[in-house]
């Protein structure tokens, strides 16, 4: 089972970056698929979920209208589009795929400075 994060780097700002989760190992459609981040010295916490067909999804607050969860089942991946990046928005985003298992990817640092 291995779930991969990419796409994460040093951005400005208001920028924007698209962070991709590739699974393998495991029926990836039938698990519900979330990001978390981790910012120094903080717990980790939910930025946002996404059902098993991609129409249930939720988003932490401080994260609305920022940013879009999506799947596509048929390549195993989902993503994470973030913009309008804010300095507080820098962490370590997570993957994770829950259902009969839960596992976890290795992480991917998103970094928002000027």
């Amino acid at each position: 089972v291995q779930l991969v994060e990419s796409g994460g780097g040093l951005v400005q700002p208001g920028g924007s970056l698209r962070l991709s989760c590739l699974a393998s190992g495991f029926t990836f459609s039938s698990y519900i698929m979330s990001w978390y981040r981790q910012a120094p010295g903080k717990e980790r916490e939910l930025v946002a979920r996404i059902n098993r067909a991609g129409q249930g999804i939720n988003y932490a607050d401080s994260v609305k209208g920022r940013f879009t969860i999506s799947r596509d089942n048929a390549k195993n991946t989902v993503y994470l589009q973030m913009n309008s990046l804010k300095v507080e928005d820098t962490a370590v985003y997570y993957c994770s795929a829950v259902w009969t298992s839960n596992y976890w990817g290795q992480g991917t640092q998103v970094t928002v400075s000027s």
